[in-house]
């Protein structure tokens, strides 16, 4: 087995904490902060308009060299307003969960926290294909929505 990973991206937002909640939850507007190059795409018909704990979401995705792949999460866990957790049921990754979490701060303004703990499968053969670039390529979809995100929101204390 190969080794488990975490990664962690802090955003402060200048938006109410319901507005946050409102986009982030919304399984939709994903694509819209997620790189063209990434292929991301919402397939799933019945997952609902809003977040609930068991939801499952479909996508296709292309992670890497432009091969679609099938990936379904499932909504673990959620506290309205404060966090939500999404887990692989299948895709990608040989582990998959990302947590979610979201908090006012001072300045009228959210922060959002991702903290993501995944495993590339094929034992140490995916801990090189970790070395080599899936890591640069999950730090590069989070560095791509940090600047979308900034985009749609606007900066933080500015």
């Amino acid at each position: 087995m190969s080794k488990t990973y975490a990664l962690k991206f802090v955003q402060k937002i200048p938006c109410s904490l319901d507005e946050a909640w409102q986009f982030f939850s919304d399984p939709a507007n994903l694509v819209r902060i997620t790189p063209d190059t990434f292929g991301f795409k919402v397939i799933s018909k019945h997952h609902g308009e809003k977040m609930y704990p068991g939801q499952i979401i479909e996508y296709k995705v292309k992670p890497l060299f432009g091969i679609p792949l099938y990936w379904m999460t499932e909504i673990t866990h959620v506290k309205d307003k404060e966090f939500f957790v999404d887990e692989q049921r299948y895709g990608p990754y040989a582990l998959w969960h990302h947590q979610h979490l979201f908090k006012a701060i001072e300045g009228g303004g959210v922060e959002m926290t991702d903290i993501v703990h995944y495993r590339i499968p094929y034992w140490f053969i995916g801990d090189i294909a970790n070395a080599l670039f899936v890591r640069k390529k999950l730090e590069n979809v989070f560095e791509y929505r940090f600047r979308n995100v900034e985009e749609m929101f606007g900066k933080f204390g500015s």
